[in-house]
């Protein structure tokens, strides 16, 4: 059984004890998440496609870990200008594991 939950303004694949990582969502480590943005669930019943979500559909999940991704820099530069700027960027992300698919 696998289902397709959004989160984040994008969209993962995720099966029961996998893990994903997906945005920064609020909470600690070892606290149960849920996603009840689901838009494709595919199980012994076939597939259900959301309109655009499933009703009563749900994706349970543990917080693993919360960290920072790799920096990144953001140059810009204007030339015969005399314009230069340098920043970096560190993305938040958490990372999940899938406990329990549930539907309605």
């Amino acid at each position: 059984m696998y289902a397709i939950v959004e989160t984040g303004g994008k969209q993962y694949r995720v099966e029961a004890g996998a893990t994903i990582q997906v945005e920064r969502l609020p909470g600690d480590i070892g606290a149960q998440v849920e996603l009840s943005e689901v838009r494709l669930l595919h199980g012994d019943a076939g597939i259900q496609i959301g309109q655009p979500l499933i009703d009563g559909a749900k994706v349970t999940a543990e917080i693993v870990q919360q960290g920072r991704t790799r920096s990144i820099t953001v140059f810009k530069k204007k030339r015969r200008k005399n314009y230069r700027r340098t920043r970096g960027h560190r993305q938040g992300f958490t990372k999940l594991l899938i406990k329990d698919i549930g539907t309605a």
